[in-house]
Formats: structure tokens, C-alpha cells, sequence
């Protein structure tokens, strides 16, 4: 891959908050990028899971950072109210959890963290070159990518914890070999020559 340009799109606080970060390279899935999409009746979100291998120790200590700095940042939310005890970070619920023990199984998760990121608007989607992509077929689970999140603090019926926000997403390249999901791209299936034979094929 050739030396270019790889700054995410500036969302007016990109890094400037310890709870924001954009991540170095990860893998995309579940990538429900283009469309929201509404889970268990809720409010339709964007959202992706972000695989992170776990030789990446750079961005997954950023990643601890940031989850705690929300920590820190939400401490009065987190506590529901006046005399209340401030739960500790252990005891609650986070974004970063361990593929090799959650999901076994897949794969795409093995030696890797990950974490789920949303948001209730679009995220900014660009290339390389750090150009808008408008054809939804170039970002889908499976391809490597940079992510912008930010962490932040939540209490709501009962649940507390924090939570990843998506901001943008930067395109960096494809994998090799068939997408996360099973299905293939068109580019794959029909990059063969094909001459029909018969005058009659498309009547």
C-alpha cells in the first residue's frame, strides 16, 4: 500500500477529549453502516463491531484510557443522585471485551479484542485519501478500516456502564477472501469473461 494521507475527517473535537480516539487498524463487523437499524424495539442506530487484534497494544491501552477517562467524565450520572455511591469501573458495564472468550467460535474474533460502537446519526465514510464514499458495496463487514469513537458514561432503567459512540470510519483496504457473513461481492462473482453462444440468451 502506497504512503498517503490516513487523517480522519476533523468532527470539530477529533483527540482533543481523553474519551475520543481514532483507532489504528481494525477489522469491521456487523457493519450496519449505511442504514440504521432498529435492535430489540429500540431506537434505530448505526452501528459496527471493531475487531482489535490483540497485538495492537497501542491502540487497546488508548481504547482503557478513554473508557476510563468516561469514567471519570460521568462519575455524577453514573451515581443517579445525591448520597449515592459511585459504582466502581470493575463492577460496570464496558465497550471492550475478549473475542477469544466471547466469541469462540468465530474465527474473525480469535486473538482480538473488540468493541460495538453506534450512533443515532451517520457516520462520516471515507477513503484513503480521505474522499467520501458514496457506494455502500465498498464498506461491509469484513474490510479493514480506521474508526473515530468516543466513550462516554451511561445510567438508564437500571443499566449503567460505558458506552461507544461512532463518529467516522476511513476505508483502508479489503480483506482476502470472502466477507465476514458468508456473502460475496458481485466483483468476485462475475469478474470471469463470459461470451454467450446463443442469439436467444436474453429473450
Amino acid at each position: 500500500m502506497s504512503k498517503t494521507n490516513t487523517m480522519m475527517p476533523d468532527d470539530g473535537n477529533n483527540n482533543k477529549r481523553p474519551t475520543r480516539l481514532t483507532t489504528d487498524k481494525v477489522r469491521l463487523s456487523f457493519a450496519n453502516v449505511w442504514e440504521p437499524k432498529a435492535v430489540n424495539g429500540g431506537e434505530p442506530k448505526y452501528s459496527v463491531s471493531v475487531i482489535v487484534p490483540k497485538s495492537d497494544t497501542k491502540t487497546i491501552e488508548r481504547i482503557n484510557a478513554a473508557i476510563k477517562a468516561a469514567y471519570e467524565e460521568g462519575k455524577f450520572k453514573l451515581q443517579g443522585g445525591a448520597g449515592k455511591s459511585v459504582p466502581s469501573l470493575e463492577a460496570l458495564k464496558t465497550p471492550l471485551r475478549d473475542g477469544d472468550i466471547e466469541r469462540p467460535d468465530d474465527p474473525a474474533y480469535a486473538d482480538s479484542y473488540f468493541f460495538n460502537a453506534s450512533s443515532s446519526t451517520a457516520p462520516g465514510i471515507v477513503d484513503i485519501h480521505c474522499n467520501r464514499i458514496l457506494d455502500r458495496s465498498e464498506v461491509y463487514s469484513g474490510v479493514y478500516a480506521r474508526v473515530a469513537v468516543n466513550f462516554y458514561a451511561f445510567n438508564s432503567n437500571g443499566n449503567k456502564g460505558v458506552a461507544c459512540g461512532l463518529n467516522n470510519i476511513q476505508k483502508l483496504d479489503d480483506p482476502n477472501g470472502t466477507p465476514l457473513g458468508g456473502k460475496s461481492r458481485p466483483e468476485d462473482d462475475f469478474n470471469d469473461d463470459f461470451n454467450s453462444d446463443t442469439d436467444d440468451f436474453l429473450s
